[in-house]
């Protein structure tokens, strides 16, 4: 049970020991996470949640998981600088269409309630939408980071971002849960939460888990262009886990796989090298088995270290002035374009063998173009 509230937790309210006592109680708790699907897959930074939620499956609470295929549509501001785009009913749930395959690489799935919030707030009327406002004040929702930020640079705020929260704080109400797990990010959103349920005279517990930030402190994620995501093949997800810093080695053991804390004191002891090849292959086994974790570890190898092209580079038809942006997204070999863009500028796009200095380069002709150090793509014309 004490592994459930310490490892790869931030914070609990109202207060860790509260909690435990619940727990000790032997009383079975609704706990959920809400997830919107703004990218076609997720990605390591939600395991850490999934592997939390884990915990409490394996003590026998309930858990539950939000789709939030309603709110995705308007679009979280959390730690965002500007208006999120807006999503049409049709993106939205093509991006969450393997979102419960995999969530079942980490949660038992047949144990899990599946939800989706369009079911209640898609049929709210505007009479519930006042009602449900009425419960928050423009103070309180002032108070978030990002729009203070925003105030201060003369940056719009729409009303709909505003109403977010209220959005995400009725979830808990209507699905009557006794705790809600996410990243430290949306510590406000669930808060709200706990505010509004609180009203009706029942307590609700907010565990934050800790982030995977990158050295610059931005949380790895869609929006960012910097996740490994959990659809990567082993050899992508090895690779991107062995291209990550070494100072983060021990937040990523802690929060995204399952070795003992205490074998990790020890790993960590050993060369940076060997150290995150451990981790690579902890994380990949997770998601690609064993089997997946050896073959990405071997391609790491040969590729890498003994400097070899890969034998097996996957191939793609195309035709000459496609751009090449796109044609690396689809066939995922960056998660987004801004990632794409991002690598050209660090000099960390090849093509033929030359670093590519252009984000907009369109396909000349029959070439190899190497991504970071690992993902390769053959294009043939």
């Amino acid at each position: 049970m004490k592994t459930a509230t310490t490892r790869a937790v931030e914070n609990i309210y109202p207060s860790a020991d509260f909690l435990e006592k619940k727990l000790s109680s032997g009383g079975k708790l609704r706990i959920y996470n809400g997830i919107d699907p703004t990218g076609p897959t997720l990605h390591v930074g939600h395991s850490v949640v999934l592997h939390k939620l884990k915990d409490f499956q394996d003590l026998g609470h309930q858990i539950i998981l939000l789709i939030g295929d309603f709110t995705a549509m308007i679009g979280d501001p959390t730690d965002k600088k500007a208006t999120r785009k807006k999503q049409t009913r049709e993106e939205v749930l093509e991006n969450c269409k393997n979102y419960a395959a995999q969530a079942g690489k980490i949660l038992d799935m047949s144990k899990v309630e599946l939800q989706y919030n369009s079911e209640w707030l898609g049929k709210m009327s505007f009479a519930d939408v006042l009602e449900l406002t009425s419960k928050f004040t423009v103070q309180q929702m002032l108070e978030r980071d990002m729009f203070e930020k925003r105030m201060e640079n003369k940056e719009p705020i729409y009303l709909h971002e505003f109403l977010y929260p209220a959005m995400q704080a009725y979830d808990s109400v209507h699905l009557n849960v006794d705790m809600e797990i996410g990243g430290n990010d949306q510590t406000f959103n669930m808060l709200a939460g706990r505010t509004l349920i609180g009203k009706e005279g029942k307590e609700k517990f907010v565990l934050t888990t800790k982030l995977l930030t990158d050295p610059a402190g931005v949380k790895m994620g869609k929006t960012e262009g910097n996740m490994v995501t959990l659809d990567d093949s082993p050899e992508n997800m090895y690779g991107k886990i062995m291209s990550q810093p070494d100072s983060l080695m021990s937040v990523f053991f802690e929060c995204a796989t399952r070795v003992p804390m205490e074998e990790v004191e020890k790993i960590m002891k050993l060369s940076p090298r060997d150290a995150k090849m451990r981790l690579a292959f902890e994380i990949t086994k997770i998601y690609h088995g064993e089997a997946g974790a050896k073959r990405g570890e071997e391609h790491f190898i040969n590729t890498i270290q003994n400097k070899e092209m890969p034998s097996d580079i996957p191939e793609v038809q195309a035709n000459t002035g496609d751009a090449l942006s796109e044609l690396v997204f689809k066939n995922n070999l960056v998660s987004s374009k801004g990632e794409f863009t991002r690598l050209v500028k660090e000099g960390g796009v090849q093509v033929g063998g030359e670093k590519l200095h252009d984000p907009f380069y369109k396909i000349a002709g029959p070439v190899i173009v190497k991504i970071g150090k690992l993902r390769y793509l053959k294009i043939k014309v």
